[in-house]
């Protein structure tokens, strides 16, 4: 397995905890929920940890993959930039969690206005690594272009 592959092995769970914490904790918010808040908070500080390893093979699997046919340099400085600003965003939200999750323990009466913050720091993450996870498709699948166009039916082909 190269840096590419593990790559976009862990390129899913930076998006898919953001957007699990991201649900749990708006579910904890609407019914003030305690245990949903923690369980919120900890899947945000564990993505946040997670998003690491991700960040860590982005270079490695551009060396990898930016010499192919069809591989755009513009469209992969824009993932690599859309990625960093990502991370930095999601780190601090995970950061935020963890914050958070002190005074809820001890049932700190400021804990509802960080749960809310780190809240709105999860809407961001999610917004931000989903918006990197679409541009960076678009490095090796032409199909999720703008650009693309798909090839017409002209008739020829196996089917006629």
């Amino acid at each position: 397995m190269n840096q590419a592959h593990l790559h976009l092995i862990l390129n899913h769970v930076p998006i898919l905890g953001s957007l699990f914490g991201l649900l749990l904790l708006l579910w904890a918010v609407v019914r003030a929920n305690d245990s949903l808040s923690r369980a919120g908070l900890v899947t945000l500080v564990i993505t946040a940890l997670l998003t690491i390893p991700t960040q860590l093979t982005g270079s490695e699997a551009e060396e990898l993959v930016e010499d192919q046919p069809g591989v755009s340099e513009p469209l992969i400085h824009e993932h690599e930039e859309a990625a960093e600003l990502s991370f930095w965003v999601m780190e601090a939200t995970g950061v935020l969690a963890f914050i958070s999750l002190l005074p809820l323990v001890r049932s700190h009466p400021r804990s509802p206005l960080l749960t809310r913050l780190t809240l709105v720091g999860a809407v961001v993450s999610f917004g931000l690594l989903a918006r990197t996870g679409y541009l960076g498709g678009q490095i090796m699948h032409p199909e999720a272009r703008k650009s693309f166009v798909a090839p017409s039916k002209t008739g020829e082909g196996p089917e006629d």
